[in-house]
């Protein structure tokens, strides 16, 4: 016994060597964070055991006014059921800019922090629309290059970056832990990893989803600016906008104290359905433009014609032949907004449905589609 015990010790005090002298010692992390917890992957309030910046309600804060019909259809069979098979805690209406019906479960209320994962990705696309307005950037065609000198003559723009469209050399793998994704999300310094990255594929030609390109377009974003993200966000929107909560924005460590922008933004159902408010009105809320309209239609439309399921920031469809653009997390989370009909419909849950080879998992339909049933229900 004692023998199998050095040897044991001895195997384990090898791994960590070993993990030390290929800067991998990040997987600890993700163990402790992840299985240590009794889960299997990133989960929606694991941002407990992160580092995190906190982003004040506002000051004037603006409550979201109830429609004269909130809460009085029921969810449809075909929702709650898929609600109760994913793990849905939160499921909400707008309609008219107003609260129409509200669920939660699971423990979690009006005020719970959940984390958005790629939700954020819009965010930053929205700080860039806001960084354009006041002067930092020039446009959407603004070379990288100016920001950082390594990747001048790449032909890399800022729009690029937003739309998906990069040809960086990110490996967006969800399931090896050496992956560029697993690193960014539980390393303690994720700036040299982003900023080490090459363009190996012409830019601005076609649509690849790439997380690395949303976390280097904030890191462009708080060079223009001058500032930090989670600030720049604060007076940029979540103080206009009146948020009633505050907000989290995970950082790689506290020395650091570069946000995960590509993900990981903790916010509450009601305040993350803000940003569908103010992109279905063309940046303005109400009656102030917070961004120009022009930029907000771009965003919101596709950028290339072989990809008509992304434009900047922004994922898209035409499910039941409506216009609808959708902040999307990669454990279901959803701020669904369609312009056409004043409708918003924000989804959290622990998990997605199954993809069946269209743009979005199968339960994005099926949150459409019944939210627009209990509405003609009454």
């Amino acid at each position: 016994m004692k023998r199998f015990l050095l040897f044991f010790f001895a195997i384990i005090l090898f791994l960590l060597g070993l993990m030390h002298v290929t800067d991998t010692t990040y997987i600890l992390k993700g163990i402790r964070v992840v299985y240590f917890t009794g889960h299997t992957t990133a989960f929606i309030d694991d941002f407990k055991y992160f580092d995190n910046d906190t982003i004040p309600p506002s000051n004037t804060p603006q409550p979201w006014p109830k429609h004269e019909a909130y809460n009085l259809a029921a969810p449809t069979p075909a929702l709650q059921r898929i609600n109760e098979e994913l793990g849905t805690v939160a499921f909400l209406i707008f309609k008219n800019d107003s609260l129409w019906y509200e669920r939660y479960a699971d423990g979690y209320g009006p005020t719970s922090h959940t984390n958005s994962f790629s939700m954020a990705k819009s965010v930053i696309t929205a700080l860039l629309g806001k960084a354009i307005d006041d002067g930092y950037i020039k446009s959407l065609d603004q070379p990288v290059g100016d920001f950082f000198p390594k990747f001048t003559d790449t032909n890399l723009t800022v729009g690029d970056l937003s739309s998906m469209a990069s040809g960086l050399n990110w490996d967006e793998s969800y399931h090896s832990p050496f992956s560029m994704t697993a690193r960014s999300y539980y390393d303690d310094d994720l700036a040299p990893l982003i900023l080490d990255l090459e363009v190996v594929d012409t830019p601005g030609e076609s649509f690849t989803y790439l997380s690395g390109n949303t976390q280097l377009l904030a890191i462009v974003i708080e060079k223009a600016v001058g500032q930090k993200i989670p600030d720049y966000f604060n007076t940029s929107f979540w103080q206009p906008m009146g948020a009633e909560q505050s907000a989290l924005w995970q950082w790689d460590d506290e020395e650091h104290q570069l946000v995960k922008a590509y993900c990981c933004w903790g916010s509450n159902a009601r305040d993350f359905a803000r940003f569908g408010k103010l992109f279905s009105n063309n940046g303005r809320w109400n009656n102030t433009q917070l961004l120009d309209s022009t930029f907000v239609q771009k965003a919101i439309r596709p950028r290339f014609e072989a990809s008509p399921e992304y434009g900047y920031g922004f994922w898209l469809s035409d499910h039941l032949d409506k216009q609808i653009f959708v902040m999307r997390g990669i454990l279901g989370q959803y701020v669904i907004s369609i312009p056409e009909d004043d409708l918003v419909i924000v989804r959290l849950g622990h998990e997605r449905g199954a993809h069946s080879g269209k743009p979005f998992t199968d339960d994005f339909y099926v949150y459409v589609s019944e939210a627009y049933a209990m509405l003609e229900s009454l």
